[in-house]
């Protein structure tokens, strides 16, 4: 895969789904710069070419002419492959699903609110049909290893933390360490992918 445009011709080059992989994967290098650099050279990108990707995000996002989120999704990644409802307490909602290729059993959903152009949510959830990880003990849950569903759903009751930027969340749970002994702990987020665990 060859380099992406650079400079003025980056600003005019549509953003592509591979852009968008970039996105998340500069949001998860605070957190396992060496699981993003190994995904970036499977990419073939440079780390120049991910914080240009970044930033003409950032751009398109704050942009005073942006478009509604449900829509720049479309512009960017296509029409969904998948389009799902989804019940929201009382609500339908529709969840739009595509194929990331980095993660071949993981889907990124846009929740969609019911006027159709308001995207309530945005993350990382395992494709339909794919397997989830058999999540047991503490040391099941490896960077990139689940989703926030799926450790919501092996270690209940998990409760949710306030995220510390719009793109993460956090999870405080209980579960085994390898010796059968409950620890509580921290689970924190990236788009939807457990990046960090830490014991209280």
């Amino acid at each position: 895969m060859g380099h992406m445009p650079s400079g003025k011709q980056a600003a005019s080059a549509p953003f592509t789904p591979l852009d968008f992989q970039l996105v998340l994967l500069r949001r998860m290098a605070d957190h396992n710069p060496g699981l993003v650099e190994d995904a970036r050279h499977t990419l073939g990108v440079s780390i120049a070419d991910m914080r240009e990707a970044n930033k003409r995000w950032q751009a398109m996002v704050r942009s005073p002419r942006a478009r509604t989120p449900a829509s720049r999704y479309r512009s960017v990644l296509g029409a969904p492959e998948t389009v799902l409802t989804r019940k929201v307490g009382d609500l339908e909602c529709e969840a739009w699903l595509w194929p990331v290729p980095l993660w071949p059993d993981l889907r990124f959903e846009a929740l969609l609110a019911p006027n159709g152009s308001t995207v309530w949510n945005e993350w990382l959830i395992r494709a339909p049909q794919a397997k989830g990880p058999d999540l047991r003990t503490l040391e099941d849950l490896t960077p990139w290893s689940c989703t926030v569903d799926e450790a919501a759903r092996a270690f209940p009751p998990a409760r949710p933390l306030e995220g510390t930027a719009p793109t993460r969340w956090g999870l405080t749970f209980t579960a085994p360490d390898e010796k059968g002994v409950p620890r509580e702990v921290v689970a924190e987020f990236t788009w939807g992918l457990l990046q960090r665990l830490t014991t209280r």
